[in-house]
């Protein structure tokens, strides 16, 4: 007897474009990085706009997509059953179906993003705010979000009840001078904000240390470094910001 999941076959509906063109420093978890811009391009031929008729009534989209940038996956015969979540420092091992680890045997995601806007001057594009999606992710499916079924302010969240804490953000004077120098300067740094408050940093190396990091936020590189102030939690200093350099 043939195994009846040897009959499924996924196509992608849409490329995600966004302020993530690194998977480094992407939030966790989506509706956390509310400035970071991205926006969803259904492809041919799902750029039919009777495809997407009566989604601008909806607010928020539940995204089913592909970790396209998880390495060391060539599908589902490698995987492993325990991972290593960041929420619990990187040393603790929990089952990989109860975590939203990126490593999993299908590398399926799924993520709840708000609808700005939909064009459809030219094909398809969902305008998106709050996505954790890197440029360049494939997504499989849209389903609009029903709060009435899918909201359960009662449900048990396991080792992540509630959002992780964030820590300080200051930006250097020359990386300020970068930003006052852009149009988008303002969004940009509210981006910076954002991502670096959640501690990007592998959890493993989190506390006070001398090494610069760079995360990739649109077109640059920020590159920042942890601080331990006397008198209270480590804060994170954008030290600079420069080009990125290798865009794909």
């Amino acid at each position: 007897m043939n195994d009846p999941s040897d009959a499924f076959h996924l196509t992608s509906i849409g490329m995600i474009e966004s302020d993530f063109p690194d998977k480094f420093g992407i939030p966790r978890q989506p509706g956390l990085a509310t400035a970071a811009k991205a926006s969803l391009v259904l492809l041919p031929p799902y750029d039919d706009p009777l495809a997407v008729r009566g989604l601008e009534a909806f607010s928020h989209l539940w995204l089913t997509f592909v970790f396209h940038l998880s390495p060391g996956q060539s599908g589902p015969a490698d995987w492993n059953p325990l991972v290593r979540p960041p929420r619990l420092g990187g040393n603790t091992r929990v089952g990989v179906f109860a975590s939203r680890s990126t490593h999993r045997p299908n590398r399926l995601g799924l993520s709840l993003v708000e609808l700005v806007d939909i064009d459809t001057s030219r094909g398809v594009r969902l305008w998106l705010r709050g996505a954790d999606l890197a440029d360049g992710t494939p997504v499989l499916d849209i389903k609009p979000y029903l709060p009435w079924v899918e909201s359960r302010p009662d449900a048990l969240a396991g080792f992540a009840p509630d959002s992780p804490p964030q820590l300080q953000v200051v930006l250097s004077p020359e990386a300020e001078a970068v930003l006052a120098l852009r149009r988008d300067g303002d969004s940009l740094r509210e981006l910076i904000h954002q991502v670096l408050a959640q501690d990007p940093r592998p959890a493993y190396r989190r506390g006070a240390e001398e090494r610069i990091y760079g995360v990739r936020l649109r077109d640059l590189d920020v590159r920042f470094q942890a601080l331990q102030e006397r008198t209270g939690p480590t804060l994170l200093r954008v030290v600079e910001i420069v080009p990125a350099q290798g865009q794909r």
